[in-house]
């Protein structure tokens, strides 16, 4: 697997914000904040060798579960 970096942002920057404090708080994944033109965004880093295509599935819907709770 290539080393994969995605930003996902969630409306406005607050948003944003509330979705990765969710995503560090839930424990599935680990992703971080990150700032792009002046936006802020989850940073998803994908560069373990041994991620699964189970991993990334479970960990998309994670994110999208949490996005719509906050």
């Amino acid at each position: 697997m290539e080393d994969l970096t995605v930003l996902a942002g969630f409306g406005d920057d607050a948003r944003t914000a509330r979705v990765i404090s969710a995503v560090q708080q839930d424990g599935t994944l680990w992703a971080g904040g990150t700032t792009w033109r002046g936006r802020a965004y989850l940073r998803i880093s994908v560069s373990n060798a041994t991620t699964t295509e189970e991993d990334v599935d479970r960990s998309a819907a994670t994110i999208a579960r949490l996005a719509a709770e906050v």
